[in-house]
């Protein structure tokens, strides 16, 4: 058969390396491709940005099967217009690929479906900003709505500086057209996960998990990019946290995106925080993830077109992917200035050396090749991938490769697969290239799911509420944060009651004001412990939700804990407790608590009584 891939960067050149090992493959077009992917595969002259530009190289190769790789095709709509043409097509039509387009259409998805996500707020213009930030801690999440080449996200320190970004996004004068519209997020700590699965539109099969390194520099340093690394291993999430995510992210988008009327077919990245709360969805795109694809390829034993053939025709299925247990990892080399401005055409030395090295295949993100030599002709230009049985050894053979590669400006990033606090050593190419040292002794470890349900009855008691994760954080006990109404919304309140105990949830702390009927609503369609906390949002300060929330009809119960801040501190104690009943950590966690508090009582006595001597 004959594939034609679409896209010129490294996530390309691992899909035509691997597509090639299929057997039922003859002929590999990617359109426009790169210099080293030239190698592999007939590259075809096209304008990504033009759907009549690629629609006529289709109509002239005539492929048996295309693959999109980037973004911007799919937003275009060459799914839809491939498909309209008879072309089968592997990838998410124009509206389903809205999830990722569009960061407000999927902040709004997640809410309507109820799927984990960060605290956030929709701005079409900078008074609408000003009005959003005082419902914002710092550090604050900027993000531009559309597309922006990894570019369009900014942590913000201070709120004048979120103002700022927001304002310059929302000028055009950043990101163009793609910053008119954009989302203020509440900004998450934890581990960053890249989970991406294969949909028929109905089933999913999820890949091998992997973690991306977003920022430029060592430590997590400096700028985003599109990517600087990313490594893969079998030990990343366990069998139980795969079940979770598929069971409570990734099939209600599926079902939610079918229930819209925009069914999708494809890859589905979830860019996942896991954070205390549990995971949470940062963002979603809808192709193969670059770096990310390198690596997971990598590990592939099986043959990718069956798996990409089986979407297409609605017959995915958990048998379609096969892995290795080794691990692998991707170390991306730039040119220097990126991710801003950077120059091209430098020449780049050392690639058969590397290419020599066991376990290791550099695929070409932005090359050029001419008279036998490959130059550079992008921000991001290799990807140096490698695969060993074990993560310190994968690590070893992608350093070492790098140190075998060189050119004008080079640089990468030295920590991939490392925590923070440990450094890969130097991985310079010199002294006859040395190899580089590498010391890792980190395995990382994902969160667990949520245990315990923080809910409100509007986003602006979200302070008040926090107190209660923080609680819980000290505990180790993860929890999900959400807003639902028990008057606005008695539906979702309803449903969302109904099936807190199938995510896994044991405890649902519930907070609201006035009327303040939410807790009750929920402990009528749960049979899992509430507790409920009073808001003061009214004149009264809260007596009054305070005994709208106590005063529950028998066989209803709900455990009414003080107004405001205090009651939501401990409201998430209580909740410890009761988990510590059956789980001996978070019992020892409370009991040091206890001794904690007790401690304090006699350093205040001992001042107390030291001051009245005197």
């Amino acid at each position: 058969m004959k594939i034609l891939v679409i896209g010129s960067g490294g996530r390309e050149h691992a899909l035509v390396w691997k597509l090639r090992q299929s057997p039922r493959v003859a002929k590999i077009y990617c359109a426009p491709g790169n210099g080293g992917i030239a190698d592999e595969a007939e590259c075809v002259a096209v304008d990504l940005k033009s759907l009549d530009s690629m629609i006529a190289i289709a109509n002239r190769i005539q492929p048996d099967l295309t693959i999109v790789g980037p973004e911007l095709p799919l937003m275009l709509g060459l799914v839809d217009e491939f498909t309209r043409r008879g072309w089968r097509t592997f990838g998410p039509t124009r509206a389903a690929a809205q999830l990722e387009t569009s960061k407000s259409f999927a902040k709004e998805f997640l809410q309507r479906h109820r799927i984990p996500t960060a605290h956030y707020a929709i701005c079409d213009s900078s008074e609408q900003v000003h009005d959003a930030l005082p419902h914002f801690h710092t550090p604050i999440v900027v993000k531009a709505d559309g597309l922006a080449a990894g570019k369009g996200v900014v942590i913000a320190k201070t709120k004048d500086e979120a103002s700022a970004v927001a304002h310059e996004m929302l000028s055009g004068k950043m990101l163009g057209e793609a910053g008119s519209r954009v989302v203020l997020e509440e900004f998450l700590s934890g581990d960053e996960l890249s989970f991406l699965v294969v949909s028929d539109g109905e089933r999913v099969t999820p890949l091998v998990a992997a973690q991306d390194h977003k920022r430029v520099g060592d430590g997590d340093t400096g700028p985003n990019t599109g990517g600087m690394g990313a490594y893969t291993t079998r030990t990343i999430v366990d069998d139980q946290m795969r079940d979770w995510l598929l069971a409570h992210i990734v099939r209600p988008v599926i079902a939610g995106m079918k229930a819209e009327g925009a069914e999708y077919k494809g890859v589905l990245y979830c860019g996942l925080m896991m954070t205390a709360r549990g995971p949470m969805v940062l963002e979603f795109n809808c192709r193969f993830g670059d770096p990310e694809t390198q690596p997971i390829l990598m590990r592939l034993e099986s043959d990718l077109v069956e798996a990409i053939e089986a979407s297409i025709d609605g017959r995915t299925s958990d048998g379609d992917f096969k892995w290795s247990n080794d691990a692998a990892v991707c170390v991306v080399m730039a040119s220097g200035g990126y991710p801003g401005a950077y120059e091209a055409g430098k020449k780049i030395d050392g690639l058969e050396d590397a290419a020599k090295l066991d376990g290791v295949k550099v695929f070409h993100a932005g090359t050029s090749k001419r008279d036998g030599a490959f130059y550079t002709s992008g921000g991001r230009v290799l990807g140096v991938t490698a695969r060993a049985a074990e993560l310190q050894t994968a690590l070893q053979r992608a350093y070492d490769a790098c140190a075998k590669i060189g050119f004008e400006g080079a640089h990468y990033r030295k920590d991939i697969g490392a925590g923070t606090e440990e450094k890969i050593g130097s991985c310079s190419r010199d002294e006859s290239h040395q190899q580089a040292e590498v010391d890792i002794e980190w395995t990382p470890t994902i969160m667990s799911q949520p245990l315990v349900s923080i809910v409100m009855g509007s986003d602006s008691d979200l302070e008040i509420m926090r107190e209660a994760g923080k609680a819980l954080d000290e505990f180790g006990i993860a929890y999900e944060i959400d807003v639902t109404s028990a008057h606005r919304s008695p539906d979702r309140t309803a449903d969302y009651a109904r099936k807190a105990a199938q995510r896994g949830i044991r405890v649902i702390i519930a907070g609201a004001g006035g009327a303040a009927h939410l807790a009750g609503v929920i402990a009528a369609h749960t049979t899992l412990p509430v507790i409920g906390v009073p808001i003061p949002s009214t004149s009264l300060q809260g007596l009054d939700s305070l005994l709208a929330t106590v005063q529950m009809p028998a066989g209803i119960p709900v455990a009414t804990v003080a107004i405001g801040k205090p009651g939501a501190t401990n409201a998430g104690i209580l909740a410890a407790q009761i988990i510590g009943v059956a789980d001996v950590s978070v019992a020892k966690k409370l009991a040091a608590h206890k001794e904690k508090l007790a401690r304090g009582v006699e350093e205040k006595s001992k001042k107390i009584k030291a001051t009245a001597k005197d």
